[in-house]
């Protein structure tokens, strides 16, 4: 006796038979055939696994087959799940379901719970029928001892979803990658034993055979959309199928399909009445998705009656079956035929006359043989794309009521957050900033608003100044204070770009220090200005000892201070050879200041470019000088800079 089939796109029937799994041709023939080593489960068909591979449960085992390893010296079987030979046999398994898609595998053992394994063998996931969430109890409300999953688990490829019921009538609804529930509806009202089939296409059907009904559930929460009655059924096993239209169609002993569209319409076929026919087994989709196979047995003798709700048929033996293709959702009927005699008599000139055929098995050859059949064949992927389509996008109100009220509120959220983002902008600028991280903010804000009051005053005096010099001519005295303001002014700006500047730290116009050099007994600074402009100052050293390099510092110091009035003598001479301070010149400069000798106390000489004395490096390539007062002053200023700086180096 053949278990029950498999039949996969390439038009191959798997089926297996005590410790042998076979693949049949459509007409028949054996393919190829392998020992599997264990006795398969004849009430549990073999499940495509994808990339050739299947997978079947034998003595509670899960086996994988490799049809590729056929005939090699690999072997095409091997044990996927359950003990090794030689183990003490495991749990009982009730069924098994694959999802291509995750390349998962999930199992069902009574009394212990769903496992979710990958191909590699890894375990995922392992799930009970009690769930302990947020301190309540999920699952089994009635009775939590003898409750266990008890169903075949089914998998909507669409939805990434897999379903299974338990022993006291709920349903579950769990994701492929994880063990939590989506939802868990209660059917006990109705039956505890119910089959379920996954529409793929935004529907979940629930079959009661004792009741013959039919729910339509929303996959996304659980919720009945519709519930249907039928035909009574010839066996609790009898299971409906679900095309790539979303029709779900079922076979009952009364003679008649019933299909049933995604909203409920029900069709019966055949229109006429058939009191003398039945359907005992599953219809079977085609190859195309989109019609379905059918087998009526013509009885003799056959009666019904019925018991308060129930219908009872009973027949004595069956004439002849007619087997059909249709189309539900047209009720097109693509091709007919009757077989006289006995139905096992189709296919007795083929291999299948050594084993024990049913109606079931007969179905499923003259579905892969495509008899009359004009759709074309499509690829599962393809069909499962088409009816996935068919599914609604679920369109979730979040807000509901007056819409100008609505409209405002998100107006006014907008503002709300807008001011947010530049207060955490503003705080995120001054923090940034390296001077406020050890002040108060309002400390920073007071000397910002008294610099700029500063530098109001600075620009009102230094306007009268200069109105003043139009009209007309000003002494040296004024020339000095008017340097000296510009002066000022410039530090104030330049504190009130950087260091108290509203935006981020900016490197201030500071000189760039290129590279020091030393050779015993002259150092060398190299200077870049902002227009990069170099000024290179030479600094010979002395002999004296270390005892005197305190009296030198301060001398240094106050060098250029006395350059003064020296410097207005010399800015007319102008020449290519470099401007000397120290030597000669030394003697001339002692005797404006009481003849104080310089030079023998600081041990140093230092040399400036005339190009540079022309010419600042705060001032543009275009711009000249056209006050020598005011050039002196900005060479003094010049000149205490690079003295101090000359004392720090030392």
């Amino acid at each position: 006796r053949l278990s029950k089939p498999l039949v996969r796109d390439d038009g191959r029937i798997y089926s297996c038979s005590s410790r042998n799994l076979f693949a049949f041709e459509s007409n028949g023939s054996i393919a190829w055939t392998v020992n599997l080593n264990y006795i398969c489960n004849a009430e549990i068909a073999p499940v495509h696994g994808g990339s050739r591979k299947i997978f079947l449960v034998a003595e509670n085992r899960v086996l994988r087959i490799n049809p590729l390893n056929i005939g090699t010296s690999e072997s095409a079987v091997d044990v996927f799940f359950g003990p090794e030979p030689g183990e003490e046999e495991g749990e009982e398994i009730t069924g098994i379901a694959v999802s291509t898609l995750s390349s998962s595998v999930f199992i069902n053992i009574k009394n212990r719970g769903l496992f979710a394994y990958r191909f590699q063998g890894q375990l995922l996931w392992s799930a009970g029928p009690v769930l302990y969430q947020f301190g309540y109890r999920q699952g089994c409300r009635r009775n939590d001892r003898d409750c266990y999953f008890t169903s075949t688990p089914v998998i909507d490829q669409c939805e990434a979803s897999v379903y299974i019921s338990n022993t006291e009538g709920e349903l579950y609804a769990l994701s492929v990658r994880s063990p939590h529930f989506k939802w868990i509806q209660d059917f006990s009202s109705l039956d505890k034993s119910f089959i379920i089939t996954p529409g793929n296409n935004g529907r979940l059907y629930v079959t009661v055979p004792i009741r013959a009904l039919v729910l339509a559930l929303d996959v996304f929460n659980g919720t009945v959309l519709w519930q249907r009655r039928f035909g009574p059924l010839s066996t609790p096993h009898c299971a409906p199928v679900v095309d790539s239209n979303g029709w779900i169609s079922i076979g009952s002993s009364d003679g008649f399909l019933y299909s049933f569209s995604p909203t409920g319409v029900v069709k019966r076929f055949p229109k006429a009445d058939s009191l003398e026919s039945v359907i005992q087994v599953s219809p079977l989709v085609d190859c195309s998705g989109y019609a379905v196979y059918i087998s009526q047995t013509e009885m003799e003798g056959k009666t019904s009656h019925s018991v308060g709700e129930y219908t009872y048929i009973s027949a004595m033996k069956p004439r002849y079956a007619v087997f059909v293709l249709l189309a539900p959702a047209t009720g097109a009927i693509y091709w007919s035929e009757r077989y006289n005699g006995q139905i096992s008599t189709i296919l007795s000139e083929s291999d299948l006359r050594h084993f024990v055929l049913d109606e079931t098995t007969l179905l499923a050859f003259v579905a892969a043989s495509k008899i009359g059949n004009p759709l074309p064949c499509r690829s599962t992927r393809q069909k499962l794309a088409s009816s996935c389509a068919e599914a609604e996008a679920k369109h979730v109100s979040i807000y509901t009521g007056n819409e100008r009220a609505i409209l405002l509120f998100l107006l006014l959220e907008s503002a709300v957050l807008i001011i947010l983002f530049v207060a955490v902008r503003f705080c995120c600028i001054f923090w940034r900033k390296k001077k406020l991280r050890s002040r108060d903010l309002g400390t920073f804000l007071e000397k910002r608003r008294s610099l700029q009051v500063q530098k109001k005053a600075f620009d009102r005096h230094i306007a009268e100044l200069e109105n003043r010099g139009a009209e007309k001519a000003i002494g040296n005295e004024m020339i000095e204070l008017l340097g000296n303001l510009v002066r000022e002014r410039e530090g104030i700006e330049r504190k009130l770009s950087t260091t108290y500047s509203l935006g981020r730290d900016r490197p201030g116009s500071k000189l760039k220090i290129l590279l020091p050099l030393y050779n015993g007994k002259t150092r060398s600074y190299s200077f870049q200005c902002p227009k990069k402009e170099n000024v290179t100052i030479f600094h010979t050293l002395s002999d004296t000892s270390s005892e005197n390099s305190s009296s030198e510092k301060e001398a240094e110091s106050n060098f250029f201070e006395g350059q003064q009035w020296a410097i207005k003598a010399k800015i007319k001479a102008k020449g290519k050879a470099p401007f000397k301070v120290g030597g000669s010149s030394e003697d001339e400069i002692n005797e404006d200041y009481g003849g104080t000798s310089l030079g023998s106390d600081m041990g140093s000489e230092g040399f400036l470019n005339p190009s540079f004395l022309n010419q600042g490096c705060d001032e543009p390539d275009n711009k000249k000088m056209n006050d020598e007062g005011a050039l002196s002053h900005k060479l003094i200023g010049l000149g205490r800079t690079m003295s101090l700086f000359l004392a720090a180096r030392k």
